[in-house]
């Protein structure tokens, strides 16, 4: 296979569908691109009903080109990880692994343009995170959500309204970013650097106000990032981690035991924001970004060194915080599904407690006039304890009383010393 028979083939995929995010290179499968959260297969100019062992093989040892470095890596490790670009068209992150003795590929298509946080549709708190001098800014979220995308608009942020030296350390460069008021240096793993770790101790060296390390995978990474925050810096980053809790505790598990009560100190002192993502489909296609943000107080200090307990969990304390522009996955679902963005289903679908958020959509439903059940023609049941006027009187005359012919139902009030029932 040829470069530009491979290209062809890359571009048929992107032609295929809008809003393709990734394309899909799988033996015994067609090609296919995800849109919208699905998997679709291509048609394709000769058809390709199901790919064999020598054409994904072929694709992948093209879209490597040659490069040593990222074929030991396959060769050893099973993966590698490069960037392709498609001249004109696009740029692709590039996961290249073997599974059952063949190769697949995943390409992930990165937008060139850089978004803001306006086009985004972002907080406004966000402004107040790319005000940020010192400390640690996490991005977390499954692969995926749009963590990078996040950091792109943050960074673009900094860009136009700081003048300051930013250094980033990715794994590949998805997003160029142009030389507005800040200065950017862009450092690719495997070409500028040889993994995070020694690249974020380098940049420390480099006079940069702001690094970026494009993830946090691995306790000497995280290490070096907490002492980069330490002094100074503003160190900005991603985990594969579903909310600000699980993020914590990602973070405390990569160190041993003894060490944990240290790093918690230090965590509590540097840490300034953790924004969750998860990107749930929308109402007449698209996805939209649920978020979770998590600032830092005394609360949230005092959670991550002590851990959580009953009344302070993470989740509680940013509920709590709502009015400071923080907010839980569970707020996020129910402001989108009341803004008619993601249905009922979806909002289930994607929060963190399902109670809460039932209730908060039942009400949702009640403003609106909806009716919060299926269950339709509901009635009282009769008891029969009701007695009609027709109804018999007891023996002995009518009513209670066993008197004269009074008519009432209701037993005359006994006086105090006459016959009237007595506690014993």
């Amino acid at each position: 296979m040829r470069i530009n028979e491979l290209d062809y083939i890359l571009a048929t995929m992107l032609d295929s569908n809008p809003d393709v995010s990734d394309l899909n290179i799988t033996v015994g499968k067609p090609l296919q691109v995800e849109t919208s959260g699905e998997l679709v297969p291509v048609m394709s100019v000769p058809p390709i009903d199901q790919l064999t062992p020598f054409q994904t093989e072929a694709i992948a040892l093209n879209l490597i080109g040659g490069n040593h470095r990222l074929l030991m890596s396959l060769l050893k490790t099973g993966s590698c990880d490069a960037s392709y670009s498609l001249a004109g068209l696009a740029r692709f992150r590039v996961n290249i692994f073997s599974q059952r003795g063949n190769y697949s590929v995943v390409l992930r298509k990165l937008n060139t343009q850089i978004p803001t946080l306006a086009q985004l549709n972002m907080p406004s708190i966000f402004k107040k995170i790319a005000e940020e001098k010192t400390g640690l800014v996490l991005v977390t979220g499954a692969t995926g959500s749009g963590k990078s995308t996040t950091l792109a608009a943050l960074l673009n942020e900094v860009n136009e309204t700081r003048s300051v030296h930013i250094i980033t350390l990715e794994d590949p460069v998805e997003f160029v970013h142009p030389q507005k008021k800040g200065t950017f240096n862009q450092r690719e793993m495997g070409n500028d650097f040889d993994h995070f770790a020694s690249g974020l101790r380098a940049a420390l060296r480099q006079a940069p106000k702001i690094i970026l390390v494009g993830e946090m995978r691995d306790r000497e990474t995280v290490e070096i990032g907490l002492s980069a925050a330490e002094t100074g810096h503003l160190v900005v980053s991603t985990l594969h981690t579903i909310d600000a809790g699980q993020t914590i505790n990602r973070i405390l598990g990569m160190f041993e035991q003894e060490e944990q009560d240290q790093i918690r100190l230090r965590l509590s002192d540097t840490l300034r924001w953790v924004v969750s993502q998860r990107l749930a489909p929308k109402v007449g296609g698209g996805r939209h970004a649920l978020l979770e943000i998590m600032g830092s107080n005394i609360r949230v200090q005092d959670s991550i060194i002590m851990g959580e307990s009953e009344g302070k969990s993470f989740y509680e304390i940013i509920e709590s915080s709502q009015p400071f522009g923080w907010r839980t996955f569970d707020q996020a679902v129910l402001q989108a599904f009341e803004d008619g963005i993601i249905t009922e289903e979806t909002a289930l679908a994607y929060c963190s407690k399902r109670g809460p958020v039932t209730r908060g959509i039942d009400n949702v439903k009640k403003k609106r006039g909806e009716a919060t059940t299926t269950l339709a023609g509901l009635k009282m049941q009769n008891s029969g304890r009701d007695q009609s006027p027709s109804s018999p009187s007891m023996p002995g005359g009518g009513g209670f009383g066993g008197g004269g012919g009074g008519s009432s139902s209701t037993p005359p009030p006994s006086k105090p010393g006459g016959s009237g029932l007595r506690l014993k």
